[in-house]
């Protein structure tokens, strides 16, 4: 039995309440057990472990609800001629860097497989907590699909493999479309990932085109619910592929780059969450010379991001659930927590999108009695950042701010004494 006192510090606790200065925390093995102020906290009669925080600010483990491990960039060159097994050791240094910004809970939608969620639940390599989709199921000719209309087919990411089907997963028509889902949930999905529209990223479609029929994403949604616990998560940028969508039961929209007042009335009486991931248009923008992406998605990212804005603005306003949420393997794996500040820009405030980023975003995965805020008796995901982001959010894209980060209860990064 060990007990870790995290003191010294102004609390932040994920549920949207007026910070609090001169707390402690009280962790037990993996579990927060107790939390007050410093002067009257009850502590336990034995050693204790003592972190002084330094005067900094302590919050729950940040949650990011769409990344991809097995990507980073889009340049299709390099991504063609990486060998097979070399994506996987590159996936290692994602998953640390993840972590060390401080997001110890991810939901992977699309590439990670139930191995590497293992590899890091069996201490084998660091990372984040995962919630996985594996594989993406795409029309032909939808968004997922490389094939050129020079005849060449550039399968850009690992080709199936053993407890993989793939991650563009093609699929047209109700039965074939029932078959895939079933294969992707026998390799260990947790999540099922769809998309109902076209998008920036595809070479021969456009965000706004309409993908799967509602009758398709039913049954998607109707072979999930006989698992319990089970969702689909839907890339929907498009006004009427995010209807279908929302119409058919999704769980979460990601993206909704085009949205109106009928759609956004759905959401709501659905709960229906979104998922904007401003740092992928963003990023795409950004970092072009980096990443090396291809003319079309360039060109797309820049088409889209007023419209983006303007929408999840909307959505914000009228009450939709808002979950954090990045994209990171289309931008740099790290950098998540940018996702925050620009919430901000379509007006939400920098508690709200705190909140977004925990709270919210542990509602999304399904695990808000575990995680998403530092309450009694969840796990200890715990983050210290030297300064204060309700004044200044900026502070916490910045990796050498997040000076100490306890994931399940371990302190997997610890600036605080270096």
């Amino acid at each position: 039995m060990t007990y870790t006192l995290i003191r010294n510090t102004t609390l932040i606790d994920g549920n949207g309440g007026s910070p609090i200065p001169n707390a402690a925390i009280l962790v037990k093995d993996n579990h927060i057990h107790n939390i007050g102020l410093a002067d009257t906290i009850s502590l336990p009669n034995t050693e204790m472990i003592e972190v002084d925080a330094k005067g900094g600010f302590t919050l729950p483990g940040f949650i990011d609800t769409h990344v991809h491990f097995m990507l980073e960039g889009l340049d299709t060159v390099t991504m063609l001629t990486t060998p097979f097994s070399l994506n996987f050791y590159q996936a290692i240094d994602r998953m640390r860097r993840t972590v060390e910004a401080g997001i110890t809970t991810v939901r992977d939608a699309g590439g990670t497989d139930l191995g590497m969620k293992q590899a890091v639940e069996q201490g084998l390599i660091l990372g984040p907590r995962m919630q996985i989709s594996i594989s993406i199921l795409t029309i032909t000719g939808g968004h997922l699909d490389y094939w050129m209309r020079s005849g060449q087919d550039l399968d850009l990411f690992p080709p199936p493999y053993p407890g993989h089907p793939g991650l563009g997963v093609r699929c047209d028509g109700v039965e074939e479309v029932r078959k895939k889902v079933r294969e992707i949930l026998r390799a260990g999905a947790e999540v099922i990932k769809v998309c109902s529209t076209g998008g920036v990223s595809s070479p021969t479609d456009h965000p706004d085109f309409t993908q799967f029929t509602i009758e398709e994403l039913q049954v998607i949604v109707q072979e999930t619910a006989y698992r319990r616990g089970i969702k689909v998560m839907a890339h929907a940028q498009g006004l009427e592929g995010i209807k279908n969508a929302v119409q058919a039961g999704v769980h979460s929209i990601e993206h909704g780059i085009y949205l109106d007042d009928k759609v956004i009335e759905m959401m709501l009486e659905r709960g229906t969450f979104l998922v904007p991931t401003f740092s992928v248009v963003d990023g795409i923008i950004q970092h072009a010379d980096e990443t090396g992406s291809p003319e079309w998605v360039i060109r797309k990212a820049k088409e889209v991001m007023d419209a983006h804005q303007k929408s999840i603005r909307k959505a914000y306003q009228a009450g939709v659930k808002i979950a954090m949420g990045t994209d990171s393997g289309v931008m740099p794996h790290g950098t998540n927590l940018c996702e925050l500040r620009l919430m901000c820009d379509i007006g939400m405030t920098p508690m709200e999108s705190i909140v977004a980023s925990t709270k919210v975003a542990a509602e999304c995965l399904g695990w808000q009695d575990k995680i998403g805020t530092i309450e009694t008796g969840k796990l200890a995901d715990i983050v210290v950042c030297n300064g204060d982001p309700i004044n200044n959010l900026r502070v916490l894209e910045d990796v050498n701010n997040i000076v100490l980060v306890m994931k399940d209860g371990q302190v997997v990064k610890n600036l605080l004494y270096s």
